[in-house]
């Protein structure tokens, strides 16, 4: 005896070996033996052998017409055997009874499984509707083919050219489109974001960089909507100065100037001139709202994403030419030792003489020339006195930074600078330390604590930047925090820090500029007036925002200098290259920003120069390839001009700016790494 049964949901046959209580020993052509429970059986048959009997139901059941089995059905539940009586016109036999039920199982859209070999016809309307998917999906697919066939043929679909971004940064795993993207990208050996270059969904790597970060943090595009422009005060009073800023030549968003006069006391006073928006931007206004929504400027070689809207810098920047509003920090000096006597914050429209430019200056300002009087260029006394007085600020931070238990700050490191013009890049050197950047450093510093501390004083809360040792005893790594009190910047040397010296670009610089705008104007009453009180959950909510977007756009501007130096090597066809070794297997190119990592390297010197071969880099996956070439004779460090600390490496979070925000945030990012590096010695 032979038995056709159900098992796992699977259809077998097998010859009866023994019957014990509830179980059939059958066994299988295969050779194999198996217990078959008798409710699983379906069939009991003498012939023909199991074998032969499958081979003719899947004949049977490739013949039956389902349409006209699902009529001949009817709407009530039913057996395999009554309803092939019907179908067949006799009692089936065991190979149509068995070709039957593999049909019946087989077609879920017309039968219903209600038992062991018991079926229902599916109404109607749900078999149309059932029969309609299927063939939705059968021309999907066609579709879904000829997608993967112009991809691989070069060919960007024309259903694919809108979604391009959608596709690479948030698909619909289940669309057509992603999956034939993704079929493609299998045949070819490839990715999507490489098969969008080649089909010309993206133009370039830098526009795929660029869409990425555009997509994940301005899905809204980056442009702004229609504004009216804010109009800055004009019943302040005028001061008495002819101010002058200090920047990069590529600047626009011109937020810092400096005013030297001297008294007729003797003394000196040294004005520190932030642009005002904060005069006429109010809370919750809707320039506001665009600045809160993106909370910092973002660069990146060759462009910037603004947080305001052009119309609303040009009406703020402190420009040549121009009367500006302003918010000023006037410090009245002892030239002897060049202690500060006294400082006074007020606004006032500040006239600005000059934007003198790094580009025209840093060839005639510099240490000797400061020293000797020597050269000719525009405010040159003012220049020289500011100097004096940056110097006595470092020092006295560098005190500071002992007491907390650090080492001075090293500014001995090299810079650079990129600068991009119809996709050509330029990469220079600049020596970190300068004097003009450490006036500028040193100045904002001395106002961002000394407004830090204003704040404190009238009982206002603001936007503090706090590093000091974290938790878990002298070993601890130095934490960097956004507070909303004040608290020691034990990297910079100061007993407070508040960003407040670039509201044009930052807007936690905004937020303090109205919580000191409150403290110039009522002093110890500004509690009462100003718009964010202490534990306003607005200001932490202020604050968590800010840190994120600062460390995304941190993120992007890293890749972005990552590309052009990648960029660069090809522009400039650089093969064999000078490369500066950091630590270990890390090397940091001598022309370039830019970091390589060479596995298995022999242990050469910190600092010593080293000649590598360049064998490949990518721009869109931001890898580069290399090989080691040549070790000089001698390893002791070559590159005497810069000092490297263990973290050198890592790029500091804060050092988002460069190169047209304010230095003081390159010298609070170079500090804060530093005293990363530089913890107290175990007691």
């Amino acid at each position: 005896m032979n038995l056709f049964f159900e098992e796992s949901g699977d259809f077998k046959v097998g010859a009866i070996m023994s019957q014990a209580g509830e179980a059939y020993q059958v066994e299988m052509a295969s050779g194999k033996r198996t217990k078959v429970k008798i409710k699983d059986v379906l069939l009991q048959y003498e012939k023909p052998s199991p074998t032969e009997l499958m081979d003719q139901a899947k004949a049977v059941s490739a013949d039956i017409d389902l349409d006209f089995l699902w009529e001949v059905a009817g709407e009530e539940e039913f057996g395999f055997a009554e309803l092939g009586a019907e179908y067949f016109g006799h009692a089936p036999l065991p190979a149509e009874a068995a070709g039957l039920i593999l049909s019946l199982h087989s077609a879920p859209i017309y039968f219903y499984k209600k038992g062991r070999g018991r079926y229902k016809a599916a109404p109607e309307q749900s078999l149309r509707a059932a029969q309609a998917g299927i063939e939705k999906k059968k021309q999907q697919a066609v579709i879904q083919a000829q997608y993967v066939e112009e991809l691989k043929a070069g060919k960007l679909p024309e259903a694919m050219q809108p979604i391009v971004l959608q596709l690479l940064f948030k698909p619909e795993k289940n669309g057509i489109e992603y999956k034939a993207l993704e079929a493609a990208c299998n045949e070819l050996h490839t990715n999507p974001q490489r098969l969008m270059l080649d089909v010309g969904g993206l133009a370039s790597p830098k526009d795929f960089h660029m869409a990425r970060f555009l997509f994940e943090n301005f899905p809204r595009g980056a442009g702004f909507p229609d504004v009216t422009v804010p109009v800055p005060p004009t019943n302040l009073p005028v001061a008495d100065v002819q101010a002058f800023s200090i920047d990069d030549v590529t600047t626009t968003e011109i937020d810092d100037a400096f005013s030297v006069t001297r008294l007729d006391d003797g003394n000196i006073r040294i004005g520190i001139h932030i642009a005002a928006p904060g005069l006429a931007i109010k809370p919750d206004d809707a320039v506001d709202k665009m600045a809160r929504a993106r909370m910092s400027t973002v660069y990146m070689p060759g462009d910037k994403i603004t947080m305001l809207p052009d119309s609303v810098v040009e009406a703020f920047t402190l420009a040549e030419g121009k009367t500006c509003p302003a918010l000023s920090l006037y410090a009245t000096l002892n030239p002897a030792d060049w202690s500060v006597l006294a400082t006074e914050t007020r606004a006032e429209l500040v006239p600005i003489a000059n934007n003198l430019r790094h580009n025209d200056l840093d060839d005639l300002v510099n240490e000797e020339t400061l020293a000797s009087g020597a050269g000719d260029y525009p405010h040159k006394e003012a220049l020289g006195l500011i100097w004096q007085w940056a110097q006595v600020l470092e020092a006295a931070r560098m005190v500071k930074r002992e007491a907390f238990g650090l080492k001075p700050e090293q500014n001995n490191r090299v810079d650079f600078n990129f600068y991009v013009e119809d996709d050509v890049v330029t990469v220079s050197r600049r020596k970190r330390g300068a004097p003009l950047d450490k006036i500028v450093a040193e100045l904002m510093i001395f106002a961002n604590s000394t407004w830090g501390k204003l704040m404190h004083d009238c009982g206002v809360p603001g936007i503090y930047r706090s590093q000091g040792q974290g938790v878990g005893g002298w070993a601890a790594k130095m934490q960097v925090r956004m507070l909303t009190h004040a608290a020691p910047h034990q990297g910079l040397g100061v007993d407070q820090y508040a960003w407040s010296t670039s509201p044009l670009r930052r807007y936690t610089d905004l937020v303090n500029q109205w919580q000191i705008l409150a403290c110039a104007e009522k002093g110890v009453t500004a509690p009462l007036v100003a718009k964010f009180k202490h534990k306003d959950s607005a200001l932490f909510a202020i604050v968590s925002q800010f840190d994120a977007a600062y460390a995304a756009y941190g993120d992007h501007q890293s890749n972005m200098e990552r590309y052009w130096c990648l960029r660069w090597l090809g522009q400039e066809n650089a093969r064999q290259v000078q490369a500066v070794v950091l630590k270990d297997e890390v090397l940091r190119l001598v022309d370039l920003p830019l970091i390589i990592r060479l596995p298995g390297m022999p242990s050469v010197a910190r600092g010593a120069e080293v000649k590598i071969d360049i064998l490949r880099w990518d721009e869109v996956e931001l890898t580069i390839e290399a090989r080691l070439l040549e070790v000089p004779a001698a390893t002791a460090p070559t590159g005497a001009e810069e000092d490297f600390d263990d973290d050198e490496v890592e790029v500091p979070e804060e050092a988002v700016d460069a190169p047209e925000v304010a230095v003081e945030a390159e010298a609070e990012a170079e500090a804060e790494a530093q005293a990363e590096a530089d913890q107290p010695a175990a007691p």
